[in-house]
């Protein structure tokens, strides 16, 4: 199991940025917490113009981060920053190291997600066994070998309902 990543903090003025970065191949996951603490407060003592100058400030600190390490913003609705990822779903069972989770399963769900493109989410077919009858749909992304993992796996994309 990786090491979980380090907090890393940056500085603009009287603004501050945590984030994280998760990986270290070709596509990283820059994790980015972008709250303003009693930004509501703040807001409301220092007027919409002065607040909007704060706010710009905040994006303009997330944007370099973001180019930095080559990431890309995608749009949200409200004030929020996205990230486009990649995900990975499967189920099975885990063990509980302390804090951290191990064991195939893990193992499965990270290569599945490695196989994943940009804005997509592949499940195994255990995932889409276990929901049959529910409200997700799923597109048959056909089977797939997962490096390390025995035999191959039917690999499906859930998509919008």
């Amino acid at each position: 199991m990786p090491d979980r990543p380090q907090t890393r903090y940056a500085r603009n003025g009287d603004l501050h940025l945590a984030f994280q970065v998760v990986g270290s191949g070709e596509l990283d996951l820059l994790l980015i917490d972008t709250d303003i603490v009693n930004s509501t407060t703040l807001a409301a003592e220092m007027g919409d113009r002065r607040w909007r100058d704060v706010l710009d400030q905040h994006h303009a600190l997330l944007r370099a981060e973001l180019d930095r390490f080559g990431g890309r913003e995608v749009s949200t609705k409200g004030d929020g920053f996205g990230l486009e990822i990649r995900a990975g779903v499967h189920t099975g069972e885990v063990e509980v190291r302390g804090a951290d989770l191990g064991g195939l399963a893990v193992h499965i769900a990270a290569r599945v997600a490695a196989l994943a493109g940009d804005g997509e989410v592949l499940v195994s077919s255990t995932v889409t066994d276990l929901l049959a009858g529910s409200s997700f749909l799923f597109d048959d992304r056909d089977e797939r070998e997962l490096k390390g993992v025995p035999g191959t796996w039917r690999l499906f994309a859930a998509k919008e309902a």
